[in-house]
């Protein structure tokens, strides 16, 4: 064989290589695609969330800048509810002529969702562990810490290896500081009463939550954060109520009403 020949034959070689590993990037069998476009110092990028501190069901402003322009860039949402589950969501975005992103304009073009949802990053979060349902139990003793990562790529991992170039906490609450929560065993009742700040008296709602059991008080927080007096009210597999839905007396809530309607506020 000729030295040319050889020679021709490493490149073909080296150039077949460097094609297999694009289509093993591309097919997800890296945990991540680096963007190697990417050369500007990670001092000059920016992000902002905003409020950092929120009720649940406040809207958030979410903008990166500093970015190159007409750029493929990945932001990243990430929680641990109380059980150590975490549960993500990820949205690519293409920055504009500016290197800016904002979610309240810019479209995302791939990842859990598509065009422009500038709350997408949170109401897209799923669990790692399939069929897990997200549930706040602890309203009043702290919030869901929200993460917020920046990515200077197309990040495909549930769990990147690197560290995002810029991130931010959120808190999620699901009830006001202002809001007071009353225990309540009255008679056959059991729940937990949530009054908004004020003497009142204000609108009542009576809130149940389907067929799961036990005292979920999540919604009522937030009732209570915008002004109503709301009861979350357990009615089986709770304390001292029966522990099966099919053995629940119907005259149970015609009890819990009135006593709604007795409450002076």
């Amino acid at each position: 064989m000729s030295p040319r020949r050889g020679q021709n034959s490493a490149l073909t070689i080296v150039g077949q290589l460097a094609s297999l590993k694009f289509l093993f990037l591309a097919a997800g069998g890296s945990n991540y695609i680096r963007d190697c476009k990417l050369s500007l110092p990670s001092a000059m990028i920016g992000l902002t969330v905003t409020p950092e501190v929120a009720l649940v069901d406040e809207s958030i402003k979410i903008q990166a800048w500093g970015l190159p322009p007409q750029e493929l860039i990945t932001l990243r949402a990430w929680l641990e509810d109380e059980k150590g589950e975490i549960f993500h969501s990820r949205a690519f975005y293409r920055t504009d002529d500016d290197g800016n992103v904002d979610l309240e304009c810019t479209p995302a073009t791939g990842g859990d969702f598509h065009g422009v949802h500038p709350m997408g990053l949170f109401w897209a979060l799923k669990p790692v562990t399939p069929f897990l349902r997200l549930v706040k139990r602890n309203i009043k003793g702290s919030p869901f810490y929200v993460h917020v990562e920046l990515y200077c790529r197309i990040e495909i991992s549930s769990s990147p290896e690197d560290p995002p170039i810029a991130s931010k906490i959120v808190e999620r609450w699901y009830s006001s500081p202002r809001v007071e929560r009353v225990q309540i065993r009255e008679g056959r009742i059991r729940g937990a009463l949530f009054l908004p700040q004020g003497e009142g008296p204000f609108p009542g709602v009576i809130d149940m939550f389907g067929g799961v059991g036990g005292l979920l008080e999540f919604r009522s927080g937030l009732l209570a954060s915008h002004g109503f007096a709301s009861l979350a009210l357990a009615y089986f597999a709770y304390e001292d109520l029966p522990n099966f839905l099919g053995d629940v007396d119907l005259k149970y809530f015609e009890e819990a009403a009135q006593f709604l309607c007795n409450h002076p506020k």
